[in-house]
């Protein structure tokens, strides 16, 4: 078995990420705070922890995926967790979509302790993330970036080195603007072809081989001909709450972002209208409603 890599965070990504390190030979030791998730990832042969503070006692490198900056404090400073380790030399990928402030915070904090933060955001979603096909903007210090290049190429297609810590945040932040706004995009098409009275099928195959497709289409396009949202590999819920960090983000730059802006209220109808728990492609039952087209 191969270098032990800790995982913090066992959700649609976390749960991804550490299938694909075991594929490519890593071991992987992870903790999530419902045990299930535990259970899942022992089930694919990978190895159980109870606490944070467990697993960066087992690993030299740890990965943490997580959903809410309220998550990653209690990772780090919790009774069980990373500070409480005080475990130096331990190298932490901090791959979560989370305020700058926050990342910059656990930075510092760990940084006391002798532990080293990158800040390493992914772009894609769950379902990518399960076929290895998202991207690591990593951030830090450019030798240990360097350093996790193969613990990167375990779970994802590509890793880019964008600067010091922060600048994979920021560099992510851009990248989840695109992807509200070509998400809602990729719906607005798909229901002007069927007001039009093209079928949806032949509406995503013809638009991904010419120059209008977009990798929101491609990836959130399938789900949008089908109708079904239920099994989510991301959750308006959660984008909504990526949508309020970009547009802090944009603000205190002074940005500005009017078609994320517009886009931002697709989502919010989503959520009015029941969907928060939905794929984010569900904004398209939202374009439809708003078009009068009722599907069978």
């Amino acid at each position: 078995m191969g270098q032990k890599i800790g995982m913090i965070g066992l959700g649609i990504m976390g749960s991804a990420m550490s299938a694909n390190l075991l594929k490519a030979g890593f071991s992987v030791i992870g903790y999530d705070v419902i045990p299930e998730k535990v259970k899942a990832l022992v089930d694919h042969k990978g190895i159980g922890a109870t606490s944070c503070k467990e697993v960066a006692a087992e690993s030299e490198i740890v990965i943490t995926s997580l959903p809410s900056v309220e998550a990653l404090h209690d990772v780090v400073h919790g009774q069980e967790g990373l500070f409480a380790s005080e475990k130096e030399g331990l190298l932490v990928i901090e791959a979560s979509t989370l305020p700058l402030e926050s990342k910059i915070e656990a930075y510092q904090a760990l940084k006391d302790v002798g532990i080293e933060l990158l800040d390493c955001p992914v772009s894609g979603s769950g379902a990518q993330a399960v076929k290895k096909d998202i991207v690591v903007y990593a951030s830090g210090t450019q030798q240990t970036c360097e350093r996790c290049a193969q613990v990167f190429d375990g779970f994802s297609r590509a890793n880019y080195y964008v600067g010091e810590v922060g600048m994979g945040t920021k560099m992510k932040l851009v990248a989840n603007l695109l992807v509200t706004i070509h998400n809602v995009s990729a719906a607005e098409a798909l229901v002007l072809g069927m007001k039009a009275g093209l079928d949806p099928k032949v509406i995503y195959k013809a638009i991904s081989d010419g120059g209008g497709s977009s990798r929101m289409f491609e990836v959130r396009g399938p789900l949008m001909v089908s109708g079904k949202y239920d099994e989510p590999t991301m959750k308006v819920e959660l984008h909504q709450k990526d949508i309020k960090i970009i547009t802090a983000f944009a603000n205190e730059l002074q940005g500005p972002t009017p078609l994320m802006s517009v886009a931002a209220q697709i989502y919010t109808a989503a959520s009015a209208n029941g969907r928060a728990k939905q794929d984010t492609a569900a904004v398209c039952a939202v374009m439809e409603e708003m078009a009068g087209i009722k599907r069978d």
